[in-house]
Order: structure tokens, then C-alpha cells, then sequence
């Protein structure tokens, strides 16, 4: 069968038309892969997902382009989505060693580590950075907007929005060694 049979069966629910499909694809779509990942395992996770993807969506695929071509676009998606989701976690993980890290060297010097500052290293720096310059530094809002080259209302509603972090962080703590700690809101 020619592909567009082959794809019109799969459409109908012949599965063996999808597995014909899928077989004369793979080998293709793992090569394009490799190429992108430059790693066996992960070219062929990405396939795998692709082929779900697929299988999924293959409804929508309207036959204007090749069988193939499909596949490419979905694992190339796929492929990015991944990458993104790799950075994000990559961040996260930097940060979190960032913290732990700096209580570290702050026990070590015997010095205190509160859980405010706990709390404020679990927060991504828009909000963390506006936070530490009111409350730490004592900078008005006008100042820190100039700082951070943005407007002063925006300061404004980090700091709110971060404060609103930092306490709901706060309060699990205190639920679990029954403490409360006030936050200053200025």
C-alpha cells in the first residue's frame, strides 16, 4: 500500500496499516533524531513520544504534507518541549543548590540562618530582589524601580505578591514547629 492508503486505513482503526506506517518511519525519524539529541536513549524516547503524539492526533493529519514530514514536525516539538523543560529544572536545581550552599556557609560561620531567608531563596528573583532592597536595604519603592528599571507600581505589587510567598512559607513552618514569626509588610 502507498502511504495516503496506508494512512487512510490507520485513520479508519486498521492497525496494521499504523504499524506499517509507523515501521517504515522509524528508521527515518530515529536518524532525524539522533541528529537533534546526539544520544541513542533520548532520540528514542523522542520517537516514542512521537509516535504517541501521533497515534493521538492522527485525525488531524490532513495529508498535505508527507507521513513522514508529520512525524519530523511533532518530534521536533517534542524534542523542544523537552529542552525547556530540561532548562527550567536546570534553574530550579541551580537555585536550589544556590541556597543550600549560602546556608551552609552561614552555619559554618556560626551565624544564623532564619527561615525568612529560607523562604526568600524559594522565590524567584523578580520577587526576591525588590523584597531584600525594601525590607533589608530600606529603599522606597521609587528607588528600587529605578534600580530594576521598571515602574514603581510593579515594585509594588512583587513586593506585595512575594511577601504573600514568603508568609504562606513561613506558616508551614510554623505549623511544624508551632513558632509564628511576624513579616513586616511596609
Amino acid at each position: 500500500m502507498e502511504e495516503m492508503e496506508l494512512v487512510k486505513a490507520a485513520k479508519r482503526g486498521d492497525d496494521q496499516a499504523l504499524a506499517e506506517l509507523f515501521q517504515t518511519s522509524y528508521p527515518f525519524l530515529l536518524k532525524y533524531l539522533l541528529k537533534l539529541t546526539f544520544n541513542l536513549q533520548n532520540a528514542e524516547d523522542v520517537a516514542q513520544e512521537t509516535f504517541s503524539k501521533a497515534i493521538e492526533n492522527l485525525s488531524r493529519f490532513k495529508g498535505t504534507s508527507k507521513f513522514s514530514t508529520w512525524l519530523i514536525s511533532i518530534s521536533t516539538r517534542v524534542y523542544l518541549d523537552q529542552k525547556r523543560k530540561q532548562k527550567r529544572e536546570l534553574s530550579w536545581l541551580k537555585q536550589e543548590q544556590a541556597v543550600r550552599k549560602l546556608k551552609w556557609e552561614t552555619q559554618a560561620n556560626n551565624q544564623a540562618w532564619d527561615d525568612v531567608m529560607e523562604a526568600l531563596g524559594h522565590l524567584e528573583d523578580d520577587l526576591r530582589i525588590p523584597i531584600i532592597l525594601k525590607h533589608y536595604y530600606g529603599f522606597s519603592y521609587e528607588e528600587i524601580a529605578k534600580i530594576m528599571k521598571m515602574p514603581e507600581g510593579t515594585v509594588k505589587s512583587r513586593v506585595h505578591t512575594g511577601i504573600k510567598k514568603v508568609r504562606k512559607e513561613l506558616s508551614s513552618i510554623d505549623e511544624e514547629s508551632g513558632f509564628t514569626k511576624p513579616l513586616s509588610q511596609g
